[in-house]
């Protein structure tokens, strides 16, 4: 599977409390890792945090679903769901961003007789010769489908520099 390594090493972190990322998802604050959330819910980008974010730095957030289309049946995932770059923490730890995204948010959409699928949520240091231009679409076009099955983090990751993955969370949804 795409992104084998980054998943792996996401899943390890969130046993340590102090790398779990905040999200806030619609009415629901302080998601914990496997909340399960209704699709409508969720059609509309998370509210970030992140409590060991250092306001100096600056973060990117992937988001993909890792049981497309089904998760006894992942042939198409994972599934790029967000990336946006430029985040940086406010003191209190809250993440903003005002730059473009490289990848437009999509909310959960499983085929109506798939069990939840898992929704995940990286938080990764930039790299600081990180060009929003070379990778984000022009005129804020959004992507399509087809650039978004079989998401190949660990090799996009490969080809940035991506800086260490520093928080993760995920909920589920169908």
């Amino acid at each position: 599977m795409p992104s084998e390594k980054h998943i792996k090493e996401a899943f390890s972190l969130i046993e340590d409390k102090s790398k779990l990322l905040g999200l806030t998802i619609g009415s629901h604050e302080n998601v914990q890792p496997g909340t399960w959330l209704p699709r409508k819910a969720a059609q509309e980008p998370p509210k970030l945090s992140f409590a060991g974010a250092n306001p100096t730095s600056t973060y990117l957030a992937v988001s993909l679903d890792i049981d497309a289309p089904f998760p006894s049946f992942d042939i198409l995932g994972p599934i790029l769901h967000w990336i946006q770059s430029d985040i940086k923490a406010t003191s209190e730890g809250v993440l903003e961003f005002d730059a473009p995204f490289v990848a437009n948010y999509i909310g959960p959409a499983p085929p109506p007789v798939s069990s939840p699928h898992r929704y995940t949520f990286f938080l990764f240091e930039q790299p600081a010769d990180f060009d929003l231009t070379a990778y984000a679409p022009a005129g804020g076009k959004k992507l399509g489908n087809a650039s978004r099955m079989r998401y190949d983090l660990d090799a996009w990751a490969e080809k940035i520099k991506l800086g260490p993955l520093v928080a993760f969370n995920y909920f589920t949804s169908n």
